[in-house]
């Protein structure tokens, strides 16, 4: 039924297939990570390199699944407060028609994730989360009650930014271009800081939203901040990395060299509900499935999608999203393909099962290291 993905990531030669690998290795670890039964989690794997791969958008822009009526984003029902214009009616909450790259994508996140979130098992809300899980999401949901939206941050998805253009809107910054070193907790609201009858009057009531990114492409944002800049992560996590994976590191390493590689092998021994939130994926982090996202925006069109939520929230006019700084150069597809191809193929194979519902529930295509591709 289904064509062949485009970007297949084939595996080294004597190596297992990357299709057997991904159903087969994250079943132990996977099956606490998820909270679901255990028999749901192959299909689920299986149906997630399905639609992440580039095949189903493929099909989708040629107008194969044209007869398929697209699933819209599920608007708040929430009459009193669209009746106040607090939240966008479902008929404005549409995207560009014009634009169709990105009605592409939103179908695609709207399908899979009501069809992922829909099996058996999964989480229907935070209160259905094993306690942890729910402490993560909930620390990482913000709050805006003059605006009535909850926003779910993800570092390395230019969370910094979103929480600037909170503590303008709460009044505590004059505008988002103050320049200031970013403090990611004072002057801001969490869900975590609510009792719970609170968390579920907003839950229910409020617009609510996060941003994605490429999972790979997220993961070398991190490598290249943490590592190569922030001496705290170099002595929390750099020493340790290179003690453990490196021959002949000696007693006392200084961690501030830690090779692309040598992360991935950490990450693959990680559980990735204990991750640290700049590597944990996003379905831990924000669990779509327990919280009905009314819109899940991407770093690709960053500034667009923002300055949207923003109208609809009916944020002033002179609030906008800050403009990406000049000196700024974030991980580009080109140097992150440079990185996965000199990567060993076999350790890809086990990264990708920790991050593959970030790859199916958001449509980003596998990456494609082939040899051919890596020679080109």
């Amino acid at each position: 039924m289904f064509p062949r993905p485009l970007t297949p990531l084939a595996a080294p030669n004597g190596a297992e297939p990357l299709g057997r690998a991904l159903r087969r290795a994250p079943l132990g670890r996977a099956r606490a990570g998820l909270g679901g039964p255990p028999l749901l989690l192959p299909s689920m794997l299986m149906f997630a390199v399905i639609v992440a791969s580039s095949g189903l958008l493929l099909m989708i822009e040629r107008g194969i699944l044209a007869e398929m009526k697209p699933l819209p984003l599920h608007p708040p029902n929430r009459e009193d407060a669209v009746g106040r214009g607090m939240v966008p009616r479902p008929g404005r909450l549409s995207l560009d028609a014009g634009d169709s790259d990105l009605q592409v994508r939103q179908d695609v996140r709207n399908r899979t994730l009501r069809a992922v979130c829909g099996q058996p098992g999964m989480p229907r809300d935070p209160w259905d989360l094993p306690v942890g899980q729910r402490r993560t999401l909930l620390r990482h949901i913000l709050v805006s009650d003059r605006y009535r939206f909850l926003y779910c941050y993800v570092p390395k998805v230019a969370c910094s930014n979103w929480k600037r253009v909170l503590k303008v809107l709460a009044g505590v910054l004059d505008n988002v271009d103050v320049r200031l070193k970013m403090d990611h907790r004072s002057d801001l609201v969490f869900l975590a800081d609510l009792r719970p009858e609170e968390i579920r009057y907003r839950l229910q009531h409020y617009f609510k939203f996060l941003f994605v990114r490429d999972p790979l492409e997220r993961l070398l944002s991190a490598y290249r901040n943490k590592f190569g800049e922030i001496p705290e992560y170099q002595q929390r996590y750099g020493v340790e990395i290179v003690r453990r994976y490196r021959a002949g590191a000696g007693p006392s390493p200084a961690g501030d060299d830690v090779t692309f590689p040598e992360f991935l092998r950490y990450l693959v021994d990680e559980d990735p509900e204990r991750m640290n939130e700049h590597w944990m994926p996003v379905y831990h982090l924000c669990q779509p499935c327990a919280v009905r996202y009314d819109f899940v925006g991407s770093y690709e069109r960053l500034e667009a999608d923002a300055n949207q939520v923003l109208e609809w929230v009916r944020a002033p006019p002179h609030v906008r999203f800050p403009a990406r700084q000049a000196w700024y150069r974030p991980a580009s597809p080109e140097s992150l393909h440079y990185h996965l191809c000199s990567a060993p193929r076999a350790l890809l194979q086990d990264v990708l099962p920790k991050y593959i519902l970030d790859f199916s529930l958001f449509a980003y295509p596998l990456p494609n290291v082939t040899r051919e591709a890596c020679h080109q």
